[in-house]
């Protein structure tokens, strides 16, 4: 028995100095465990396990915000902010 997918969107809140890959507030992706979709790798990377779980059902505990999260970039220098939600 196959288990349900949904879709998971990420949406680039803000963009704290100047993201070298070009993200700007308001971006928004489909992301799922087969692709990027335009993200930056380096941050998908990171996203990846976040993404796996939404797109297959899971969730963040209700005090972190249930099925949508923030997130932060590795690069504090130049932070991008996301929002991921499953739909």
């Amino acid at each position: 028995m196959a288990k349900e997918q949904y879709k998971v969107y990420g949406k680039i809140l803000s963009v704290k100095g100047n993201c070298d890959f070009g993200h700007k507030a308001g971006q928004k992706f489909e992301l799922s465990g087969y692709s990027p979709n335009g993200l930056c790798g380096y941050f998908y990377n990171m996203l990846f396990p976040y993404i796996i779980m939404l797109e297959f059902g899971g969730k963040f505990p209700d005090a972190w915000g249930g099925e949508i999260m923030k997130f932060d970039c590795i690069d504090i220098d130049n932070a991008v902010r996301i929002e991921l939600r499953r739909e």
